[in-house]
């Protein structure tokens, strides 16, 4: 099967590609832009593999897309190109508007003519898989509940609701035009090559500088945390034998405040850094919180392991591990990763917000 992946230059889409290339036999198409926060350098390991393409194309872009869909003629399409920073979403929501709205309008568009023309047994078989996120759902009132797949959408920021109309785009192509979509929303990610403006890398590369590790508010808002190539796993997984028309939330079975998060990689720090005299701790500093700032998710990924077996190998505490020694046996990735564009400085203030 060859697979196109758009976004795959991206974190959780050179996950995935990762994963293809090196645990299937499968063939990918990675389509991506290489904004600032796609770099190849993830997909080093696979890219001299015969089985691994690439193409430097904007999904809002219709000529190019039709370009790519004629030349490969792939079998599915996973699609995972967005802008997905919160922060980023309410300093400039226009960006996200036009990937994450427009983008995924014109995939559709083009991936609908090119399932068309499809010979009938290639016709059936097609799928285009839309990757989401548990924001959608909005926040969860209180420490109980978690959201399932028929929770309303609710979202908060202009990154969430960006996303949710690309979910209602994709489930309305696939009950007008008939269109084979499944649609999957997931918990926050982290993991090795994680772009340095999220909250994990953020503050790894920050305590190993002896910069402030700042907090929102009083840290108090609780994620799920699914670790990324656990993601990589039940994507594929989804791609290959979920059922259309479908949506499946995955979830890392992880809740942590996010203070929690931070203390524990300053621990992590103390342990694996011991030249460094003091504690990492001491660099917390609480800033006001964002706007906006939804205080609980969880996902209630028990659907996705019923139907597809799946179900995360990871634990917050090995996987976390994990992502703190990568970061600290690749510094030199680190350093190149940053463009000039982000220096790891607080976005998403809304004037007058800071006094």
């Amino acid at each position: 099967m060859k697979l196109l992946v758009t976004g795959g230059a991206g974190f959780i889409g050179s996950a995935v590609i990762r994963h293809i290339i090196q645990q299937t036999a499968d063939s990918v198409v990675n389509v991506d832009k290489l904004t600032y926060a796609g770099n190849l350098e993830t997909l080093q390991s696979v890219a001299g593999n015969p089985r691994y393409a690439f193409e430097q194309a904007d999904i809002c872009h219709r000529s190019e897309l039709e370009r790519v869909f004629d030349e490969h003629q792939p079998d599915a399409v996973m699609h995972l190109a967005a802008e997905s920073h919160v922060d980023r979403s309410i300093d400039g929501p226009a960006e996200f508007i036009q990937t994450n709205i427009v983008g995924t309008y014109t995939l559709l568009e083009v991936a609908r003519s090119y399932w068309n023309g499809l010979d009938a047994q290639r016709h059936k078989a097609f799928r285009l898989h839309h990757i989401s996120t548990d924001e959608v759902y909005g926040d969860l009132e209180g420490p109980q509940g978690l959201f399932t797949e028929q929770t309303a959408y609710a979202p908060s920021s202009p990154y969430s609701a960006s996303k949710a109309s690309a979910d209602h785009l994709v489930r309305a192509w696939q009950r007008t035009y008939g269109l084979p979509t499944l649609i999957t929303n997931c918990s926050n990610n982290y993991g090795p090559y994680h772009f340095p403006e999220k909250l994990i890398p953020l503050m790894i590369l920050n305590a190993l500088e002896g910069k402030a590790l700042p907090v929102y508010g009083k840290g108090e808002q609780v994620r799920d945390w699914l670790y990324v190539e656990d993601h990589a796993r039940a994507l594929y997984q989804v791609v290959t034998a979920g059922r259309v028309g479908e949506t499946y939330n995955i979830g890392g079975n992880n809740e942590k405040q996010n203070i929690e998060v931070v203390r524990t990689i300053c621990e992590l720090l103390d342990e694996l850094t011991p030249s460094h005299l003091t504690p990492h701790s001491s660099l917390i500093t609480y800033v006001p919180d964002r706007p906006g700032h939804d205080l609980r998710y969880a996902i209630d990924a028990d659907k996705i392991d019923r139907e597809l077996g799946w179900c995360p190998q990871e634990t917050f505490e090995s996987g976390i591990r994990k992502t703190v020694q990568w970061y600290l046996e690749n510094q030199a990735w680190c350093r190149r990763v940053k463009n000039g564009s982000y220096q790891r400085e607080r976005l998403g203030q809304l004037v007058g917000d800071m006094k």
